[in-house]
């Protein structure tokens, strides 16, 4: 009997050793990235790559996505590394300027772009040399005196004041649409210094967490930086209150900040109305939100692009995917009537309906990946409990 309970023991104790070998060797698959090239038409300046998968989860926070970079051994080339999951792809280049939904059959891949219906993706190499490193980087903003021309941002090792050293090194930043300037930072620098064209142009070592901050910098050099975004819209929350189609199920708000692509919701089809009174469906969003889109039947059916003022609670009655009525003040069942012909006639036009496709997938890997530890974590406690059970049955059997 002892024997028999050596081997229980041995293989109980072999099972959970594979296991825990084989957690993490699947941790690091599902965190595999693949390499995105693009060469896009010279007037696209600055593209930006969005990436999900079949399923909604988004490879970035917001629209339009990760920022590429510059290949400075491949002209005409831009890069940027993804999650290997994230295989549907779009890329932009400023308002009104983007491909269709691209797909990818997994792998690194080169997209060639002639314009913004014709894109070709290619899964050999059309650049040459090795592959640039991916670094994991998070993103600066820096708002700088007027007089500070062609700024950079110096990383260094050390909070010395003089960072030319083997380890420092330099980058330009870019002015941004909203006044500020911007860069991005491996998540690994331990100091920032902002500097200008002239030699008194420069901050001491700044040094913060690896997460996106704002940098404000005064004329004599001193500066503050803030991990919340001070140019953020602070306003009350609003409600949104809808009535829908009958044959819409489970209908539910996606709501976001246009043209700066923040989403409220984490992900497509975003969050389920609750019933409120009078038959109407309502859910609370902040007052920042200027655009949403109601859907029903798992996000299969919508409505257009909607924009609504901020700050302001909105009442909106839906009679089909392009036929439906905005109000500030509360829509009376007399009203809606009256009003049936005029909403069906009044379509709204499809000149917004292009971010429909690029703001839909929302959810990033982590979230959709959150649960995986603690399932680990019960299999182990199963597997001990079953070892201490099975000891403790076979020396009581023993001792009788």
């Amino acid at each position: 009997m002892a024997k028999l309970l050596k081997k229980v023991v041995m293989v109980l104790c072999a099972f959970t050793m594979m296991f825990l070998f084989w957690a993490p060797m699947s941790t690091r698959a599902e965190e595999e990235r693949v390499i995105i090239y693009v060469n896009p038409p010279e007037d696209w300046n600055e593209p930006f790559l969005w990436a999900w998968d079949e399923a909604g989860n988004n490879a970035f926070a917001s629209w339009p996505g990760g920022e590429m970079e510059v290949d400075p051994d491949n002209e005409g080339w831009y890069y940027i590394w993804v999650p290997s999951w994230a295989n549907h792809m779009i890329v932009s280049a400023g308002e009104e300027i983007q491909t269709g939904e691209l797909i990818s059959e997994g792998g690194n891949v080169w997209v060639t772009i002639e314009g913004m219906e014709n894109a070709e993706i290619s899964y050999d190499a059309l650049t040459e040399g090795e592959l640039p490193a991916y670094v994991e980087k998070f993103k600066i903003h820096v708002s700088l005196p007027d007089d500070w021309q062609t700024p950079v941002f110096t990383l260094s090792g050390a909070a010395d004041e003089d960072v030319a050293g083997e380890n420092a090194s330099s980058e330009m930043l870019k002015m941004s649409d909203d006044g500020w300037y911007t860069g991005r930072v491996p998540v690994d620098t331990e100091f920032i210094i902002l500097s200008g064209s002239e030699d008194d142009q420069k901050t001491e070592a700044i040094s913060t967490d690896p997460a996106e901050v704002w940098i404000t910098v005064t004329e004599d050099g001193s500066f503050d930086f803030s991990y919340n975004d001070p140019n953020a819209v602070e306003a009350p929350d609003i409600s949104v209150s809808v009535k829908v189609p009958e044959d819409w199920e489970s209908p539910c708000l996606w709501a976001w900040s246009a043209p700066d692509g923040t989403n409220v919701f984490a992900s497509w089809p975003g969050e389920v109305f609750l019933k409120g009174e009078d038959g109407w469906l309502t859910l609370q969003v902040p007052g920042w939100v200027n655009s949403v889109i109601v859907n029903g039947n798992e996000g299969s059916i919508q409505t257009n692009d909607i924009s609504v003022d901020t700050a302001k609670d909105v009442w909106i009655v839906v009679s089909g995917p392009e036929e439906y009525e905005v109000s500030y003040e509360v829509i009376s069942t007399e009203e809606m009537g009256e009003n049936a012909e005029e909403m069906t006639a009044q379509k709204e036009t499809a000149s917004s309906g292009e971010e429909t496709a690029a703001e839909e997938p929302a959810q990033t890997a982590e979230e959709a990946k959150s649960g995986s530890n603690t399932g680990m974590i019960v299999v182990i406690v199963v597997i001990c409990i079953i070892i201490v059970v099975l000891a403790v049955f076979f020396v009581a059997k023993k001792k009788k």
